[in-house]
């Protein structure tokens, strides 16, 4: 694959990967011979690179407006998509569009209309409705994890943006699960299907099942005491409900456990603070709706609680997929309360855990967030912000940790201990001669 200044070794390269799984060189080889693809593999194989790959093949660096359109159901896995293709290195130019961000910030983006544009399906009509987007020129359409855009309440979007593609001669569908009916308006032709899912659709073995039995039908007790036997080892808590999640949060804080807590109903800088806490390690456990079930890249998570038993098997599937990604591995914990008992489909082996009678309280995070009101569009960039704590805050380069930059402001993890003086110490100094604010993430 050799198109202007890239090849597939460099994209490889730039994602720090080695070669191509079975699942992405079939999702290539489909894609050449095939207009229209159906891709369903489990979450965490690797599907966004096996459908931008296609896509990057599509495009012809001589055309300078837009050519192809991802529609994925979150804002998150937007991001996700649009931060894999610009690590692959390719210099097509993409813009991710979502709600929640300054749709001014947008709107500057696609004056110099992107190769690719990346979005949720709201903010995409809104968009095309502002005649935003040149839609004509468009001939690539994926639908990432279809089943959820499709789902009901996303149909009428969906169904508009497909109708306002007239150039449309290749789509691709990816989905990790077979439970969904395609409606017609997609205007599938023949699609080849890519079925890569496990024959039983179950997770690969690394994933382990465990129960505990709550003694009483208020969990929160059984939990703490669950948490503080895993230790501080990287965990999602699923509930069902906004509510739920605040509620148990606070318990989970008021009786030690630091935690931070993520649903839809929150602000995009809270949610971007609380992801970015539970990435950077300043808190072990995050406290969340199914809306983190999809779309979320974090790393290294060890165990899924289900505190709340999932609606659907899809919700359960979805939520496991978080943990035992590529080849780590990972436990998913069912709490039961003594009049719950386990969901029918499950039928691996679960293991019930005995939890101590004494609970004791996990080591604290070494790390605690920085707040910094400067980003991407004051020119402030990762390199500026290490050389920035190290030198005006006298830190080592090792008391630094993971940082990211939004388009307006940006987190760094730093060394909690040194967290104190080093605020004192840059209170009054400037980022790029930028008087910015700094302190502890909220």
């Amino acid at each position: 694959m050799q198109k202007g200044t890239y090849s597939l070794e460099d994209i490889l390269s730039n994602l720090k990967i080695k070669t191509l799984n079975d699942m992405q060189e079939a999702s290539v080889a489909a894609n050449r011979q095939h207009s229209d693809v159906i891709l369903l593999s489990a979450t965490g194989s690797g599907k966004t690179l096996a459908f931008l790959l296609p896509v990057l093949e599509r495009l012809d660096p001589a055309n300078k407006k837009t050519q192809a359109m991802i529609v994925a159901p979150s804002r998150e896995l937007a991001l996700q998509i649009e931060k894999v293709f610009k690590l692959m290195g390719t210099g097509y130019k993409i813009t991710a569009t979502y709600g929640g961000h300054l749709r001014e910030t947008e709107e500057n983006n696609l004056v110099q209309p992107p190769a690719v544009i990346v979005g949720t399906p709201g903010r995409i009509c809104d968009h095309i409705r502002r005649g935003n987007i040149t839609t004509d020129t468009i001939e690539t359409l994926v639908l990432d994890e279809f089943d959820k855009s499709l789902e009901l309440g996303f149909q009428e979007e969906v169904s508009f943006i497909i109708s306002s593609l007239p150039g449309v001669t290749k789509r691709i569908l990816t989905s990790a699960t077979e439970a969904v009916d395609i409606p017609d308006f997609v205007n599938l032709d023949n699609p080849q299907k890519l079925n890569f899912l496990p024959e039983d659709g179950t997770p690969q073995a690394r994933l382990a099942y465990q129960q505990v039995l709550s003694p009483e039908n208020d969990k929160v007790e059984t939990l703490f005491r669950l948490i503080c036997h895993l230790g501080n080892r990287s965990t999602i808590v699923f509930c069902n409900h906004r509510e739920a999640v605040e509620r148990t949060s606070t318990m989970l804080s008021e009786k030690g456990i630091l935690n931070e807590f993520y649903h839809g109903a929150m602000e995009q800088r809270e949610r971007d603070s609380a992801l970015c806490k539970f990435r950077n390690g300043t808190v072990n456990v995050l406290v969340t709706t199914d809306l983190a079930a999809r779309g979320l890249d974090i790393p290294n998570i060890r165990y899924i609680v289900h505190f709340h038993l999932p609606h659907t098997e899809d919700s359960w599937t979805h939520r496991n997929g978080r943990t035992a990604r590529m080849e780590a591995s990972g436990t998913a914990i069912v709490i039961l309360a003594p009049d719950e008992k386990l969901m029918p489909y499950i039928t691996e082996t679960v293991d019930t855990i005995q939890l101590p009678e004494k609970a004791v309280l996990p080591e604290k995070p070494k790390w605690t967030t920085l707040f910094i009101s400067a980003g991407k569009k004051d020119k402030v960039n990762k390199i500026d912000i290490v050389g920035f704590l190290t030198k005006k805050g006298m830190l080592k380069k090792e008391d630094v940790g993971l940082i990211e930059v939004k388009d307006f402001f940006s987190f760094v993890a730093i060394v909690k201990s040194k967290a104190s003086n080093t605020l004192h110490i840059i209170k009054d100094e400037r980022i790029k001669n930028k008087k910015v604010k700094i302190d502890v993430a909220k």
